[in-house]
């Protein structure tokens, strides 16, 4: 098969190899499938780069993606070669990803696609919408409620505020120029605020009286506004906090309103959180409401271009690799 690879840590150019890889084999409870679209995020990007060991010797990249059941291993239905799938954790402690022609494993990553989702879409779904829908409903329904969502033109962002305003929720976000404000707020989001501009907190309190939840890209920096504009038993969902690593948490300024500060990291959930995300997941999508913004397409012997283009900080969407 065709596969990007990788054997040692650097730069995309550098590091990256195009060309020739053994077929998956398919093994007692997997699937195969045939890729056809996968997703490229930044953590593919700095796994990449050298942020953590890379486990083993050769590496395929990249967790997200979709194509098409073409085998199952022993115990799985043989009824599902043929579906339309997305996939979660594809690279997660595993070697061999989604940045391939094809790609097997454990059948429960395969999750069938709507027919109304195309496999670009298919390619969004594992990493940010399912972060996403994790910040968002972590701690129940959200109608009637308030919530923030900062950095409002990112790729999770984006998901949380259509979910949360899909599900009843008043969204307020936060963005740094007019082009990610127009962004976020054909997303859904009622209230759109510059934070190199306005008084965030001053104005999220003018226009909301405090948020019940919020949906946290950089939790350290944003802790002084977080503080002044959380309500009683709010939640703060964060799934970021690359700006201020270590933070100081204001423990009784949160400890007297009875917030609760969740981190997530979607590749860890529980089975039954998992279950109920995917579950989640696929109702909306299912029902047409959920839509997928895609900032670049590249071909697949072009990977080292969408790894490049993850790591420009000014995109809007998604980055999918395309495989004929």
């Amino acid at each position: 098969m065709k596969a990007i690879w990788y054997e040692t840590q650097g730069s995309a150019e550098d590091v990256l190899v195009f060309g020739e890889f053994a077929d998956p084999a398919v093994r007692p409870g997997e699937v195969l499938v045939r890729l056809r679209t996968s997703g490229c995020n930044p953590s593919d990007v700095k796994l990449r780069a050298g942020a953590r060991p890379m486990g083993f010797e050769r590496i395929i990249p990249h967790s997200d993606g979709a194509g098409v059941i073409e085998d199952v291993g022993a115990g799985v239905d043989p009824g599902r070669i043929g579906r339309r799938v997305w996939l979660w954790n594809g690279q997660w402690q595993r070697p061999f990803g989604t940045c391939a022609e094809f790609t097997a494993l454990p059948a429960s990553q395969a999750v069938d696609l709507p027919d109304g989702v195309g496999f670009e879409g298919g390619a969004c779904l594992g990493i940010p919408a399912m972060t996403a829908y994790r910040c968002v409903f972590s701690d129940g329904p959200v109608e009637g409620k308030t919530i923030l969502v900062t950095g409002g033109a990112g790729t999770v962002a984006r998901y949380a505020i259509q979910l949360a305003a899909l599900r009843g929720a008043t969204v307020v976000t936060t963005v740094s120029n007019p082009a990610k404000a127009a962004y976020a707020r054909a997303a859904g989001a009622h209230h759109v605020l510059n934070y190199r501009q306005d008084d965030v907190a001053a104005a999220i309190m003018d226009l909301t009286g405090g948020v019940d939840r919020i949906v946290e890209l950089e939790f350290g920096a944003n802790l002084p506004v977080t503080e002044q504009i959380i309500k009683p038993n709010g939640v703060i969902a964060a799934y970021g906090s690359a700006n201020e690593m270590t933070p100081v948490l204001p423990f009784y300024s949160l400890m007297f309103k009875d917030v609760t500060v969740r981190m997530v990291l979607v590749y860890l959930l529980s089975d039954e959180v998992r279950r109920a995300t995917l579950a989640g997941l696929n109702e909306i999508l299912e029902s047409g409401s959920l839509t997928h913004s895609v900032a670049h397409r590249f071909d697949l012997a072009d990977t080292g271009g969408a790894h490049q283009a993850v790591e420009q900080a000014d995109k809007m969407g998604s980055v999918v690799v395309t495989i004929p």
